[in-house]
Order: C-alpha cells, then structure tokens, then sequence
C-alpha cells in the first residue's frame, strides 16, 4: 500500500543530479514517491538515481533547452508510468557577470537554461499532468527575480520570467480546468556544490547578507518544494514561496 505523502505518484525533477534537484529528489523518494530524474550529467544522474530509497526510480539524460529532448522524455514516462503528478522544473544555471560585458551569446544561453526550460516542460508535461486529476508543478525562481544584484542582470531578468510564467501558467490551466496547480519556489543563498567553487571569502561575504547568518542547506529548499507539491497545498496556486533566511525581508 502507499505510503508517505506522495506515495503512488509519480514526480519528475530536472537538474537532479546535485544540489537542490538531488536533494529534492531523495525528498519525494523518501515520501513514498516514484521519482524520474532528469539531468544532462549522465554519471552524477546514475550514482543520485541508485542511492535512493524505495524502488521503481529511473534517470533520463535531459538537456533541459532542447524540445526534443523533453517530447522523448514524455515518452518515456508515459510509457513507463502513464501520468506525471508533480513536475519540479528546477534546472538552472547563472554566474556573475556585469550586465554590460554580457555578450548576446551568454544572455541567451542564460535565458535558455533557467526561462525557456521551465517553458518547454510545462508545455511538454501537460497531458500527463492532467492524466494525474492533481497535477502540481514546481518552478525554480530565486530571490533574484525579487531583487536584483551587481552581476545579476541576466540571471534576475531569467528567474522573473520564471516567477510570472508560474502565475500565468495556474491562471490559465484554472480557466481552462485543468486539474493542474502551478507555483514558484524562490530560494536564497544555497550551501551546494556549485557555491562551493566560488570560493570561502565569496561564501562568507553572503552569509554576513543573510538576517540567519548561514547558507540554506539543499534540503531546506526540497522541504518547501514538497510542500507547495503536496495535498496540504491544494488551495496554494499561482503564488510564490521565499525561502531565504530573511535576505528579501532587509
């Protein structure tokens, strides 16, 4: 029988090789989900997909940017499993760069990681998600489409995009009935491996920004992402959860 929160359902996560998305997706394991991971890192993919608990999980090689990639991807799922209840879009990617020595290249290729992503897997997973009569999907914003940063420009522009595309994703999956919730999760500083390399002087001078005085851990960031996913959360649509350790509210 079911067990846990999300037992009997089916949850795919992007970017779930490190980080948040392997945090997130150990999360939804450990609650009695099925859990498809997607990522474009096929080694690190395999050793989060094989360290889970339960059984019935799988990897997918997904470049989140690429629409084929997401048809094949919903294909296999279906295949596989029928329906998708929760859609965690959480791939993304950004560095520090003065908005004026950003090239067109690099702006899309941001724009393309964090934006177009969360985009091509709403559009792609909606059949399944409505097979599900209790489709949740999660998008990955940041406390950057709230305020801005030095370096920011692209990242923020990106991750805004995120935050409004949510809202008008619930609005119009509540007016045409779709069965599907949409909300947006907005983290802030995060202790994980890619904060890791920008080095202890970088990392200390976030943590001094930070009302908590410490980094989120990965898995702070996965208990909000279950609950906006969860059946308590049936009535939470279109809205936005910041979890930041106070940063915004400065």
């Amino acid at each position: 029988m079911p067990c846990g929160r999300f037992g009997g359902r089916i949850v795919l996560v992007t970017g779930a090789a490190k980080g948040i998305g392997a945090a997130t997706a150990r999360a939804f394991a450990s609650e009695g989900a099925t859990v498809v991971l997607c990522d474009i890192d096929e080694a690190a993919l395999k050793v989060t997909v094989d360290a889970l608990p339960g059984t019935g999980h799988c990897g997918i090689r997904l470049d989140v940017t690429s629409e084929a990639d997401w048809i094949a991807a919903m294909g296999e799922v279906e295949r596989a499993f029928g329906k998708l209840d929760v859609l965690v879009n959480n791939a993304g990617w950004g560095e520090l760069r003065s908005l004026f020595d950003t090239s067109f290249e690099q702006w899309r290729r941001v724009i393309a990681i964090n934006l177009d992503s969360v985009f091509l897997g709403t559009r792609n997973s909606m059949p399944l998600l409505e097979k599900s009569g209790k489709g949740s999907i999660v998008n990955m914003s940041s406390i950057r489409s709230l305020v801005a940063g030095v370096g920011s420009g692209p990242y923020s522009a990106a991750k805004a995009g995120v935050h409004l595309l949510t809202k008008a994703t619930a609005i119009e999956c509540a007016a045409a009935g779709k069965p599907v919730r949409a909300n947006s999760i907005h983290p802030g500083f995060v202790d994980t491996p890619l904060s890791k390399q920008t080095g202890e002087e970088a990392r200390n001078a976030r943590r001094s920004t930070v009302p908590q005085g410490r980094l989120a851990e990965p898995e702070e960031i996965a208990a909000g992402i279950l609950f906006l996913a969860s059946d308590a959360a049936s009535y939470v649509n279109g809205t936005e959860l910041v979890v930041d350790g106070g940063f915004t509210a400065v």
